[in-house]
């Protein structure tokens, strides 16, 4: 892993471990990140991570959002489904530079590299979408996988001051508020973009 991966990865482990939520991080087995590799294109600096920071079990917990990373395990498996005639997603709506890597785990929404808008780095933005609507609108999510992590971490660590309960809508707009000037810091076209705040 490249030092900017290695330190948001490092970022949210360190804030599971202070919130006290369960993590498992694990390395993905080399030949399965080398069928990944033929059959999705994943990309080069998400290959790293699956193979140093592997998300066996990896839930991140916020007032507006809980987001569950897939291990490369079940990458494979996750794609399915979002492609054709799953009788949700709008035929031909689904691209396929777009590799599925988590969910949301409140409302089932996707979580999606665009292999298509690859960089220099070999990381690539990552998108979400509202499932179940007659046409998708993908909304950036971050610019990089790399900004991804760092923006989920942070986001938890904003969480702290809210406790583990329900969080009422005035809640959620002090959550929202705080965390905007963060991701701004972090990645200014994801706030633009405005799915976290």
């Amino acid at each position: 892993m490249d030092s900017d991966l290695a330190e948001s990865v490092s970022l949210l482990k360190d804030i599971f471990t202070r919130r006290g939520i369960e993590a498992r991080f694990g390395k993905a087995d080399p030949a399965l990140l080398t069928e990944l590799k033929k059959t999705l294109q994943i990309p080069p600096r998400y290959r790293a991570f699956l193979q140093d920071a592997d998300p066996e079990e990896v839930e991140t917990v916020t007032p507006i959002e809980r987001v569950r990373l897939f291990p490369a395990s079940r990458l494979a498996a996750e794609q399915n489904g979002q492609t054709a005639t799953d009788g949700v997603t709008p035929r031909g709506a689904w691209r396929k530079s777009w590799i599925v890597i988590g969910r949301s785990a409140l409302l089932g929404d996707p979580y999606f590299l665009d292999t298509s808008k690859l960089d220099a780095e070999g990381d690539c933005p990552v998108f979400t979408c509202m499932m179940g609507t007659d046409t998708l609108k993908p909304t950036l999510c971050a610019s990089s996988f790399q900004q991804l992590l760092r923006i989920l971490a942070t986001a938890m660590e904003v969480s702290l001051g809210f406790g583990d309960g329900v969080t009422d809508d005035e809640d959620e707009a002090i959550f929202r508020e705080q965390l905007a000037p963060k991701v701004k810091t972090i990645d200014s076209a994801a706030l633009r973009a405005a799915h976290w705040t």
